[in-house]
């Protein structure tokens, strides 16, 4: 986009605008991002267009004297004055330039000036060289399309000369559908009170203050004492008195070359100030976005739905109950074979039980579905998952406006439709949640130690056997070559040694076995947690990057007044 002669901010805050706007085209609705656009649209057009010519506008009610100003200012008679009404019909246009170049007329075809009603002049002022003035139709008038003509072309003039009389200077229509509205426009804005010269000199000072006093209650800022705001004048064109005067300041205006560039800043200005709700909140703290507490929370309550803890804690049982198996005495081992075998034929003697029925699926609430959990007994808690979603989207989008809040919400919760599933078939994957359905599948690591303990024994049960021998042949009647003490002492030490080893084992399998139950929990967790933060976080913190990508542009769209 070519610029309209604007510094350097003003440009910045265009690309900012721009920015904004594409950067929030799937987020918001389009409704919402039409001013703005406009703005860029008509910001381009002027762009392109001469900015040596400064168009302004003579607007004014039925009966206020606007054409018989704009002629008076034209120096000749243009523009069609009477008694009947409206009067101007269509928008007459006078240019004030020292050759007829056509320059202008880029600028009049985009206003929807006709050819035949450009007109234009040999400026006697220097300084009015450029000007482009143009008599509206009455915004007030009856007749079809004469409103909806004047409001789109005082949506493209560089600035604009409101005529009023005494009888309609503060008349409703007036102020709040063109003055309020148009606040932000003070600088290019022209409030010129006609008809001065049907007032008594003293009342005139006390229409000029009341209309003052109606200026400030519609928010315009006046341009006095040297503060920039609209210009009100006190004028009688049909007596010339104060016409001069406009014409000074108009001559001011033209001759800056900064009335377009004006007029732009306050477009932008009301379509960033229309914008603020949806990109900024008036709250103590502003948004916090993904704060390190909601991630730890959100891969907490991950764990727990994918049963880390217990699976830790079944892990840590299988290593002690291999242990015990490994380590224990061989009569221990004997009596556990001996039960399981009796268990097995109970079981094959035991009546088949009828299938079980297929639990329902489990869903979030408010609709937010994690499909069926595929069996009776999911391997992932889906309520657990949903509340741990819910929770963190809540968290994420506290504080952000509220189009950005759902866009938020919304990516964690498209993340989180095939998430229990896609848990479900890592944990087989990896075979992490076999401990945890009983152990059957994976075992344990088998540590040296085991096999020495083992290995001893069946020492010790060979010497208890050596023991019994001695003993039994010596109660025979034996040679008698030892006491009776050796083959007892054999037995006993045996016999006590045994479970004393075992249990030694128990308890210096205590530590390897937490560590080992520490390690499959903390193995579901980072697997939980990967897949967690792939489908959930990353979205959400994707969006929440989008919401500051956008409120940054948003806080140099709107010139810096407010803090990113």
């Amino acid at each position: 986009m070519s610029a309209v002669g604007e510094a350097e901010p003003l440009r910045g805050r265009l690309r900012a605008l721009r920015e904004l706007v594409g950067l929030s085209r799937t987020r918001l609705d389009g409704e919402v991002l039409e001013e703005a656009g406009r703005v860029l649209d008509e910001a381009g057009a002027r762009g392109r267009l001469p900015r040596t010519y400064t168009t302004v506008a003579v607007a004014g009610a039925t009966g206020s004297g606007k054409s018989m100003l704009f002629n008076t200012l034209a120096g000749v008679r243009f523009s069609a004055t009477g008694l009947r009404r409206p009067t101007t019909a269509v928008p007459v246009a006078c240019v004030w330039e020292g050759e007829w170049d056509g320059g202008a007329d880029g600028l009049l075809e985009r206003l929807g000036v006709p050819p035949r009603a450009r007109r234009r002049v040999q400026p006697r002022d220097a300084a009015l060289r450029g000007l482009v003035l143009i008599d509206l139709p009455d915004h007030d008038s009856a007749a079809p399309g004469h409103r909806e003509q004047v409001d789109r072309m005082l949506r493209l003039v560089d600035a604009v000369v409101w005529v009023t009389d005494p009888e309609k200077y503060a008349d409703a229509a007036l102020h709040e559908r063109y003055l309020r509205p148009l606040a932000g426009h003070a600088e290019v804005t022209f409030v010129v009170l006609n008809q001065t010269d049907r007032l008594p000199a003293d009342a005139v000072d006390t229409v000029m203050d009341d209309l003052r006093r109606l200026l400030d209650e519609d928010g315009m800022a006046l341009g006095e004492h040297g503060e920039p705001g609209a210009t009100v004048l006190a004028l009688s064109a049909l007596t010339g008195e104060g016409v001069e005067e406009l014409r000074q300041s108009l001559g001011e205006l033209v001759s800056g070359r900064r009335a377009a560039e004006l007029r732009l800043a306050a477009d932008v200005d009301g379509a960033v100030a229309r914008l603020r709700p949806v990109y900024m909140v008036d709250t103590p703290y502003g948004p916090v976005g993904l704060t390190e507490r909601a991630r730890e929370d959100f891969e907490d309550r991950l764990a727990s739905a994918v049963g880390a803890t217990a699976a830790g804690q079944t892990a840590e049982r299988l290593w002690l109950r291999h242990a015990e198996h490994a380590c224990g005495t061989p009569w221990a081992r004997l009596l556990r074979w001996y039960e399981t075998r009796r268990g097995r034929g109970e079981t094959a003697a035991a009546p088949v039980p009828s299938p079980p029925v297929p639990s329902p699926p489990v869903r979030g609430v408010a609709g937010e579905g994690f499909g069926d959990g595929g069996g009776s007994a999911p391997a992932v808690a889906r309520p657990v998952l949903a509340q741990a979603v819910r929770t963190l989207a809540e968290e994420a989008s506290a504080g952000l406006p509220q189009p950005w809040a759902k866009s938020v919400r919304d990516a964690a919760w498209r993340g989180a439709a095939g998430l229990p599933e896609a848990l479900e078939e890592a944990i087989v994957g990896s075979g992490s949640g076999e401990d945890g359905a009983g152990g059957g599948g994976v075992r344990p690591p088998r540590p040296r130690w085991w096999t020495v303990v083992a290995c001893t024994q069946w020492l010790l049960l060979v010497v208890q056997a050596l023991g019994a021998y001695l003993l039994v042949d010596l109660v025979a009647g034996g040679p008698g070559r030892v006491g009776v003490w050796l083959p007892v002492g054999l037995l006993t030490g045996g016999a006590l040694a045994g479970p004393l080893l075992a249990w030694s084992c128990r308890i210096a399998a205590r530590g390897p076995a937490r560590a080992y139950g520490l390690e499959r929990e903390r193995g579901l967790r980072r697997l939980a947690t990967g897949w967690g933060q792939a489908w959930v976080l990353e979205p959400v913190a994707a969006e929440l990057l989008r919401y500051r990508e956008v409120r940054e542009q948003y806080v140099i769209a709107a010139g810096g007044t407010d803090r990113a």
